[in-house]
């Protein structure tokens, strides 16, 4: 398997607001500070991937602003490989604008830009592809193109057909949901959990402050998390596939896999921005050996 973990998705300015009400219909209020992050699945994996020490290629569209906004700059700085790109000039990037009040209530507004483009595309062939949020169906060209295929579905998989969700199934190898999104894809395919899971070789739950779980060959991991002080949960996700696949790829048992993922995810939430605190390797032992013991040799 090549160690290069090839990652389609979005590559996004997040917006991030504070605001003294969420305004509904003709209603306004005062926004009491903001703050501007790197952001987008795709992008916040590859980039945990490379400062973890992996191999990272980001494939994603993006517009003029993905230079002029400095992020070209620093996804290149932390080694990701961007040479898969769609460029398109005069198209807007994609932005997320997150509006969130004292009360932790979030209204989302998120703008495609570029990636909208998409579906339209044809993709690449890659080793090992891991499909994070994106347009549904350069997802499912894309995985009966690849040799080994990770998908997560994430908040998109509303906008995904039943045609193309089965098309990517069928090809892939680890399937990540959070425990919402696994029933939707039963609800979908008209499937059981039994039969997703006879179908994919490794199947990843996440179930929030209760750890995940990683179903493969009919034996059940259990994952917890690894407890910090958490500001800001968003990235948690992203910071999770990202370790679970550097380990993965590396030769690690799936409960060692899950474990890594944990331990990363847990650097994501302890600030705002899902790329401001992400782990070296070094870092993500260290935390992993106070939480779960010693880190396990591949020397054996």
């Amino acid at each position: 398997m090549s160690d290069v973990i090839s990652v389609v998705g979005h590559a996004a300015i997040d917006l991030l607001f504070d605001v003294e009400g969420i305004a509904t219909q003709n209603e306004s209020y005062p926004i009491v500070d903001y703050q501007r992050f790197y952001g987008g699945g795709a992008a916040n994996i590859v980039a945990a991937i490379s400062i973890l020490g992996g191999n990272s290629q980001l494939i994603s569209a993006v517009g003029d602003d993905f230079v002029t906004s400095g992020y070209e700059e620093h996804l290149e700085g932390i080694g990701v490989d961007l040479s898969l790109l769609f460029r398109f000039k005069g198209e807007k990037g994609t932005a997320a604008y997150v509006f969130t009040d004292p009360f932790h209530n979030q209204s989302t507004y998120f703008y495609w830009g570029a990636s909208a483009k998409m579906k339209e595309l044809e993709p690449p062939e890659v080793d090992f592809v891991h499909l994070a949020t994106s347009e549904p169906n350069f997802n499912a060209k894309i995985a009966q193109k690849a040799k080994f295929v990770s998908f997560d579905p994430g908040q998109d998989l509303i906008t995904y057909s039943r045609e193309n969700l089965e098309a990517i199934l069928e090809n892939t190898d680890v399937l990540f949901t959070n425990k919402h999104e696994i029933k939707r894809v039963c609800e979908m395919t008209e499937s059981t959990f039994e039969d997703i899971k006879e179908q994919i070789g490794i199947v990843v739950v996440t179930y929030d402050a209760e750890g995940s779980k990683i179903f493969a060959s009919g034996d059940e991991h259990v994952i917890p998390v690894v407890p910090v002080k958490a500001v800001d949960p968003t990235g948690a996700g992203d910071a999770y596939r990202a370790g679970f696949l550097v380990a993965y790829t590396r030769g690690y048992p799936l409960d060692v896999c899950g474990k890594a993922g944990a331990t990363v995810a847990s650097f994501a939430v302890e600030s705002v921005g899902c790329q401001t605190d992400l782990p070296t390797w070094d870092d993500m032992v260290a935390r992993y050996e106070g939480q779960f013991g010693a880190f396990p040799s591949l020397d054996g």
